[in-house]
């Protein structure tokens, strides 16, 4: 019957488009593994641009009228960030002077320059055992005068230990600096003056020693807080325009950022050979406050 005929049909239609499917799939897959195929559509995809500009473009004028106008926006926010900025610059400029007494405070206890107070060494632990165990040694432990008069100036190699547990830091250090490094005092963070362009200096601060005859080593960062006029979008807040190290005094036979080699040179025309020693840049901490302007 008629009914029977166009349910063959259709079974015959699907089973035709079913095979037709796996043909097209499998010539798919053969064109994919086909090394040239692939190399062309890499070639064509390489040498079509999709930017937002392009994307863009594509848009109707008003729309494009409307983003122009959110970029305005934009780099009105921009230079409202870049102000923003310049106004934590001061702040910080300002609370720096008022942390400096206590700076100036823990520099007297890290160098043995003062004693701390009862009042100022009273510390409450949140470790339980830690403070029973203080307690203890408080009421145990009996100072005579002359054990006080042996006793341990300051706090020992404080700002070295720390060179050593900061990552940033003791990857910068090498075995040959950490002599001089124990003889570092202090350090310290100078802002530029108000009404200056923004830029602070790290100065170190070192006792006497047998390495150079400086007594404080600096490096100053200047910065900007602007957005650029050429790519005001890529504003991320301030940034390190440029820096300025210093002339480390070295005493003779103790720079650590040189080191002497011997190297052997054939004379060309006498066939002769001589040793000839020159001096050559070393890995060293030291190498932070350079370049010198």
């Amino acid at each position: 019957n008629s009914f029977s005929k166009t349910e063959d049909t259709a079974s015959e239609s699907l089973e035709a488009a079913k095979n037709a499917t796996n043909k097209k799939e499998k010539l798919a897959d053969q064109v994919m593994q086909n090394p040239q195929v692939l190399a062309a559509l890499q070639e064509r995809l390489d040498n079509t641009p999709i930017t937002p500009s392009s994307y863009i473009e594509n848009f109707p004028k008003a729309v494009i009228r409307r983003i122009d106008a959110l970029k305005k926006l934009q780099v009105k926010c921009a230079h409202i960030e870049a102000k923003f900025y310049e106004e934590v610059h001061d702040l910080e400029r300002k609370y720096a002077a008022l942390y400096q007494p206590l700076f100036d405070k823990r520099r007297e206890f890290i160098n043995g320059e003062a004693e701390p107070t009862d009042a100022e060494s009273e510390w409450h632990s949140e470790n339980e055992d830690e403070e029973k165990l203080a307690g203890d040694l408080k009421n145990a432990v009996v100072i005579d005068e002359k054990a006080e008069e042996t006793n341990v100036k300051g706090i020992p190699d404080f700002w070295f230990t720390i060179f050593r547990n900061v990552d940033m830091l003791s990857e910068l250090v090498q075995e040959y600096d950490e002599p001089i490094l124990k003889h570092l005092q202090d350090i310290k963070v100078k802002f530029s003056e108000a009404g200056q362009p923004m830029s602070f200096s790290l100065e170190f601060h070192f006792g006497p020693n047998d390495y150079f005859s400086n007594s404080v080593l600096t490096k100053t960062y200047k910065m900007k807080s602007e957005p650029d006029k050429t790519d005001p979008f890529s504003f991320e807040g301030p940034e390190i325009v440029d820096c300025e190290g210093c002339t480390i005094d070295w005493k003779k036979g103790k720079n650590v950022t040189v080191k002497t080699i011997k190297k052997k040179q054939k004379h060309k025309g006498r066939g002769t050979v001589r040793t000839i020693t020159k001096q050559v840049p070393n890995d060293s901490f030291f190498n932070f406050f350079s370049p010198i302007k």
